[in-house]
């Protein structure tokens, strides 16, 4: 579902225009003329092609703490008995 408001009404009430991004594009308009478009950000990677890896995904989380540690650290020397 399309939704219009104008800037006005967008400055008035921002959280309801991100509910109604959720339903479909939010067109905001200035002195009556489309000027912006809000999405949710699912429609946006859908529409840009945003492929994500899964370190940038965990970059997203704050309360995850992710370090990759140095290949020297890894390294040790093997034991052969």
């Amino acid at each position: 579902m399309t939704t219009t408001i104008s800037s006005r009404e967008f400055n008035q009430d921002a959280a309801g225009a991100k509910r109604a991004a959720l339903d479909g594009p939010v067109f905001i308009t200035d002195r009556g003329r489309p000027a912006h478009v809000l999405l949710s950000i699912d429609d946006y990677r859908r529409l840009s092609g945003e492929q994500r890896s899964l370190v940038d995904l965990l970059a997203m989380a704050d309360d995850v703490e992710f370090t990759i540690p140095s290949s020297r650290e890894l390294a040790q020397p093997a034991e052969l008995d």
